[in-house]
């Protein structure tokens, strides 16, 4: 039996509006790293991947992530710029290509901070930064970040902000979760800083809260501004910077007067309760503490292994619930977009029983 009948799809193709931003419905295309951007240029072949998802339904693109202008952003060759003119020609022509098929796309600005190993390509001899020099581990890795490079950071995520305004993005998305360098200030494992950028609770923020001004004022009042967040990182999968409703409200308060329009909250199962006592997921304790529009992700439209048509309906079935008592605004689809581009489409139309299915051993394939 496919989606269960009595359970309407319509939460999912309602239209929504952030700011200025019109969606045709509630589909998200997750960032995803992909590297397949040689010198940190998209070419057609990306162009491609990104349209193809938008003319099959899907009704924002969240890029992946296009590291800022900083010598130590990324360690990879092959990720994409938000900076120089070969890698803002090569998002333009994205850009042109998403909105000819419908879509509506937000660049996701990047810098992955100490996860970056250093005297890696493609500045080999930049050092990794950080806000303590200490790593994901809780191991010394380098030194501290000194006020001057916090600031030149800082200026370099506003100037991404706006070179993604001029060549057409409907919006941008700054990673701020999974344990990459907005992250690592916001974690107190990460963050050991005395000065303005540490010590408590909410001066962790103050890092995050300083670039999303800067973006702000790079972009003007009606740009939509996402954050992403998340409680889990990289090799850390129980790692909470809020351990209650109470502490995350603290959290998310300074963003949310800095000028975040929505939050991505990254969890890696959607339907698992955040905290106890509560059925809400990290999307729905947010947009019910702040107001905000917000979007879930984590494994929406993955199945078991081995394939198990019923219980991949169930996740379905439960999402749909959530998104009609309004828990979340949107829903983020990840993997399940990477093996099959037509996944909101065949949802739409009741072809589920077409969906192709995501496997691990074909991720370097799939376009």
């Amino acid at each position: 039996m496919p989606i269960d009948q009595k359970q309407s799809i319509q939460p999912l193709f309602q239209p929504f509006t952030l700011n200025n931003l019109t969606l045709s419905n509630r589909i998200v295309m997750a960032p995803m790293t992909r590297s397949f951007s040689p010198n940190g240029v998209p070419g057609a072949d990306v162009a491609a991947y990104y349209r193809r998802r938008a003319e099959n339904g899907v009704a924002l693109i969240v890029t992946e992530g296009a590291v800022i202008d900083h010598p130590a952003a990324t360690g990879d060759p092959n990720i994409p710029h938000m900076h120089g003119e070969a890698a803002l020609s090569g998002w333009a022509h994205v850009v042109k290509e998403v909105h000819a098929a419908g879509g509506k796309i937000v660049s996701q600005l990047w810098h992955v901070g100490i996860i970056r190993r250093t005297r890696s390509e493609p500045n080999l001899e930049a050092a990794s930064i950080s806000p303590s020099g200490i790593d994901l581990m809780g191991e010394k890795a380098g030194e501290p970040m000194t006020e001057s490079e916090i600031a030149d950071v800082i200026k370099a995520y506003a100037d991404g902000a706006a070179n993604a305004k001029r060549l057409g993005f409907d919006g941008i998305e700054l990673h701020g979760g999974h344990g990459y360098l907005i992250d690592q200030f916001f974690w107190e494992k990460t963050n050991h800083r005395k000065d303005r950028y540490g010590g408590n609770f909410v001066e962790r923020t103050r890092f995050a809260v300083e670039i999303i001004e800067a973006c702000r004022e790079a972009v003007g009042p009606d740009f939509p501004i996402i954050l992403r967040f998340s409680q889990w990182k990289i090799g850390s999968y129980d790692a909470k910077l809020a351990k209650s409703p109470e502490e995350l409200a603290q959290f998310l308060a300074p963003l949310v007067e800095a000028g975040v329009d929505a939050f991505d909250c990254s969890s890696r199962h959607f339907w698992e309760p955040e905290f106890f006592g509560s059925e809400l997921n990290l999307a729905g304790w947010t947009r019910k503490l702040t107001g905000k529009p917000t979007i879930t992700v984590g494994s929406v439209g993955l199945e078991s292994e081995p394939f198990d048509q019923k219980e991949e309906h169930e996740m379905i079935d439960k999402l749909l619930e959530r998104l009609e008592r309004e828990e979340f605004d949107l829903a983020a689809i990840g993997r399940a977009l990477l093996a099959d581009p037509a996944w909101a489409v065949k949802i739409r139309e009741g072809r589920d029983r077409e969906l192709i299915p995501y496997t691990a051993d074909r991720l370097k394939d799939l376009m």
